[in-house]
């Protein structure tokens, strides 16, 4: 389900030609390189993870390796920074647009989560599992159930990973093999929530009260390496090809920053650091160039 109320068009002509012709899964493909702003616009994109954007320039993860995407390690191909997106360590207003795909059912605080997307950026994109899809497939990891009515986001905290376990259990035996198997990769586009805003994010959380910073359930399995298979390799092609390679190695990714600790902007480099001149926290510059700016904020949930 897409959100119609903004400016931005929420599919491209191919995206559109291929849905005409049933190929849902490769219009569905297709929304990864849709991203319907100017060529110069400045497009964040947070937590990007092992498969950004082409089109974003500048990346936030907090995590270099995490369980939540399944152990894939981080792409730092342009620009990125670790941080929190619910302490995003960027200026007021730094970017265009903002792409948050598949980040927000994470969140235990989606007020803060919000409110940093629209402090930050002018207009976004919001990507998410469908509330009905997560509550009959619940993720270990998901906080939030999220859908649209009236283009308005619907946000439920979730008190645990897995809200219904009888409903659960009951669709597991019966419905699960063609919902998992044929429904939802044959119409992707009804069991996500795809949405755009400009100026301000419309959304409501139904049940405020529900602490959702719960511990997930470690139950999966350890990462092990396997090397670039076939398709990590297309959508690698794809990213090279399509991204703006020379405008992203000429951002000054420091202009755009702030301390996520004390909320100054004048940061300085040295020696493989960030230091910052108001409250003199220093934050370390990993292997590639990248700003760890989480030291000395409290991450929102303990993994």
């Amino acid at each position: 389900m897409s959100s119609q109320g903004t400016m931005f068009r929420s599919q491209s002509y191919f995206m559109r030609f291929a849905r005409v012709l049933g190929m849902e899964k490769v219009a569905w493909a297709l929304r990864r390189l849709h991203c319907p702003v100017p060529r110069n616009a400045l497009v964040l994109e947070v937590g990007s993870g092992g498969s950004p954007y082409a089109r974003a320039n500048v990346l936030v993860d907090a995590y270099e390796v995490t369980r939540e995407r399944h152990w894939a390690p981080l792409v730092a191909d342009r620009p990125t920074v670790l941080g929190f997106v619910e302490n995003l360590p960027f200026r007021d207003g730094a970017f265009d647009f903002v792409i948050a795909s598949h980040v927000l059912e994470h969140s235990p605080d989606p007020v803060r989560f919000i409110a940093e997307l629209q402090r930050v950026a002018r207009a976004g994109y919001i990507e998410t599992p469908d509330a009905f899809m997560e509550r009959v497939n619940p993720y270990h990891d998901h906080r939030l159930e999220v859908t649209v009515r009236n283009n308005r986001l619907i946000i439920r905290k979730k008190a645990e990973w897995c809200v219904d376990p009888e409903l659960v259990e009951m669709y597991e035996q019966q419905a699960k093999p063609w919902i998992a198997g044929q429904a939802i990769p044959n119409h992707p586009f009804d069991f996500h929530v795809r949405y755009y805003w400009s100026n301000r994010i419309d959304y409501e959380i139904l049940n405020s009260h529900v602490d959702a910073a719960w511990a997930a359930p470690k139950t999966l399995a350890a990462y092990q390496p396997t090397g670039m298979g076939v398709r990590q390799r297309l959508l690698s092609g794809i990213r090279f090809l399509l991204s703006q390679r020379l405008r992203n190695s000429r951002i000054d990714l420091v202009s755009l920053m702030r301390c996520p600790v004390c909320k100054g902007e004048n940061l300085r480099s040295e020696e493989s650091t960030l230091v910052c001149n108001g409250c003199g926290v220093v934050h370390p510059v990993r292997d590639g160039g990248i700003p760890d700016m989480i030291s000395g904020a409290a991450p929102p949930v303990v993994d």
